[in-house]
């Protein structure tokens, strides 16, 4: 797989829901932290987007797209001196696919959900995202416009089979996000998903995913991607935000907590798989990145 895939697949979706709003006067709806990834798609209108903690609003207009994958609560609002309603006791009366109508509604539409995940290390991954993955009008109208319409047409009138089509549209919906958010993404951001967007880095990535047991070296790491070594070293550490053997070693626990926990794989096959030759060598750093000696993680990935 390529490497968004590969992390993606180690989130292990488990989870998403989406529904629209259509909004009249001024109104505001607060919500809290959670887990996972929301996102908005506005549809008519305008209004704003505050994170916890942020100094300025964003502003929202017809056909923009956000992600919002920070971890922190945040509030959307027509006009800033409006008491807020909590959303998570507004919607969850609305059926999923249906709209809540606020106020009356005519001023702003839109459609808003979330993604759940499950995996082992989602802090991790999804913590070198964008607080605020933010897709202008023009990019998201043909990609994402129509991956919305038709999950929200599964969720609010269910079929034989709604219930996988639904969720492989909001898997694709999410990474089509992704995908255009690689193609405008900043060239002074830095962790994994910045550094796909660039060829030379998204080559070496791809193959220290498909090939975490060979033997790399900074040399080697350096060739895939038709550098010097010194060249590479800083280019990757800037792109990525850590050193290439360490992103490399802690892809590498990742993949063996993967295999311990999901697969039930015993030590000895994981070591080799992630390119240690001895379990003491493995186990060393295992527990050096993941704070755990591989046994007594397995343990508690059993109980």
């Amino acid at each position: 797989m390529d490497p968004l895939s590969d992390i993606l697949s180690l989130l292990k979706p488990n989870g998403y829901g989406f529904r629209g709003l259509d909004a009249g006067g001024d109104w505001a709806l607060s919500f809290g932290s959670d887990d996972g990834v929301r996102c908005y798609a506005l549809g008519t209108g305008a209004c704003w987007l505050l994170l916890d903690g942020a100094l300025e609003p964003m502003q929202l207009g017809a056909g923009d797209f956000v992600l919002l994958s920070g971890g922190r609560g945040y509030r959307i609002y027509s006009a800033p001196d409006v008491e807020p309603i909590d959303a998570f006791a507004f919607f969850p009366s609305v059926p999923p696919g249906e709209t809540a109508v606020l106020n009356g509604g005519g001023d702003v539409s839109g459609v808003g959900g979330y993604f759940g995940f499950e995996g082992l290390h989602t802090d991790v991954l999804l913590g070198q995202l964008p607080s605020v993955v933010y897709i202008r009008a023009e990019a998201s109208k043909t990609a994402l416009r129509g991956s919305i319409e038709r999950l929200m047409h599964e969720l609010r009138e269910p079929q034989p089979g709604s219930t996988l089509i639904a969720e492989h549209l909001a898997q694709a919906l999410l990474i089509e996000a992704l995908r255009l958010h690689l193609a405008d993404a900043s060239p002074h951001g830095a962790g994994w998903l910045f550094a796909l967007a660039d060829k030379q880095m998204r080559a070496v990535i791809t193959a220290m995913h498909a090939h975490p047991g060979r033997k790399w070296t900074l040399e080697g790491l350096a060739k895939v991607a038709g550098m010097s070594r010194s060249s590479f070293a800083v280019r990757f550490k800037q792109t990525v935000g850590e050193p290439a053997m360490d992103y490399l070693t802690r892809w590498r626990m990742i993949v063996a907590s993967d295999r311990l926990a999901n697969r039930g794989m015993p030590i000895a096959v994981v070591a080799p798989l992630v390119g240690y030759e001895s379990e003491s060598a493995f186990g060393a750093a295992f527990k050096r990145v993941m704070g755990y000696s591989p046994k007594q993680f397995a343990r508690a990935a059993g109980a």
